[in-house]
């Protein structure tokens, strides 16, 4: 697929159609493989539960809406949220960023996602639409997939098509780097931007039960363009792959989920804000009772 043109947009990296039939395909089995997002809801209510404020209009924009409300029930923070709301249709939340959030600009004055920006075509647009639908001073938590997510599956479906095929397809999507999670917040204007990245590692018998998992998720691959399906002669192969690199001592194989977790306040100016370059009334080598370098020698 071509690059696009400097007016064409982002470029069309995830079937937002495909990604919203998996997604619905998923909700019947999803609280069969839920683990990942009671994980990730886990820690926005973590988050909540040490800011002591009101939430009045929360939203909730996840993929799989009413994980969040269940985690907040069983916490105190729940005194100071409101009634959480979904908001949009399953394709809407299946392609964050895709068309309009279904939000007024300045209502909401909490807005979650958790494990769905990551399938965002254009992932600082998504940010952007969040922020202005913030209220002065809304706060946003999400959390989304890195870039470490599932690097054993994704080494040995390639290297296997690879050796069956002679060529191979992207078969796993390619996540956002952690690093880049408060710079992403920044360009999309939100303040006080916080990053945390949280590795899981979870055990499966073999590579086939990992990929239940992930088709209870609605986590299997919505690349765009024509998908050609695995033949079995690859699976087996890359079963066999797995289990040669990867395997522990008692036969179980690793699969790594990165979640990266971000947090960022609309701006209003009662926020603390960092102190103007060179208004410091105290040297920082007197502070630290150190004598200061200059970089000459003696």
């Amino acid at each position: 697929m071509s690059a696009p043109s400097p007016s064409s947009g982002p470029p069309i990296i995830f079937d937002a159609a495909r990604r919203a039939a998996r997604l619905s395909r998923a909700e019947r089995r999803f609280p069969d493989a839920d683990f990942l997002h009671l994980r990730a809801a886990d820690n926005a209510v973590n988050s909540l539960e040490v800011i002591l404020r009101e939430f009045q209009t929360p939203v909730d924009l996840s993929p799989h809406p009413g994980v969040f409300a269940r985690a907040l029930a069983d916490s105190p923070a729940r005194e100071r949220v409101a009634q959480v709301r979904a908001v949009g249709s399953t394709a809407e939340r299946a392609a964050p960023g895709a068309g309009p959030l279904g939000l007024e600009d300045g209502s909401a004055d909490l807005i979650i996602n958790l494990l769905g920006l990551h399938w965002a075509n254009d992932l600082p647009g998504a940010l952007s639409q969040i922020r202005r639908a913030l209220k002065p001073d809304g706060l946003f938590v999400a959390s989304l997939f890195g870039a470490a997510t599932l690097k054993e599956l994704r080494g040995v479906l390639t290297e296997a098509e690879l050796e069956v095929n002679g060529g191979a397809q992207a078969r796993v999507s390619p996540f956002a780097d952690g690093f880049d999670g408060a710079a992403l917040l920044q360009r999309a204007g939100f303040a006080l931007p916080v990053t945390d990245v949280d590795r899981v590692t979870v055990r499966y018998g073999d590579p086939f039960a990992l990929m239940r998992d992930l088709r209870a998720m609605g986590e299997t691959n919505v690349l765009a363009g024509p998908i050609r399906p695995l033949s079995r002669a690859v699976l087996a192969r890359a079963a066999q792959l797995y289990a040669e690199r990867h395997a522990e001592a008692d036969g179980r194989i690793p699969a790594t989920f990165e979640m990266v977790h971000l947090a960022g306040w609309a701006p209003h100016e009662s926020q603390q804000k960092p102190a103007r370059r060179g208004s410091a009334k105290t040297r920082l080598a007197d502070a630290l009772g150190v004598r200061e370098q200059t970089g000459e020698e003696d």
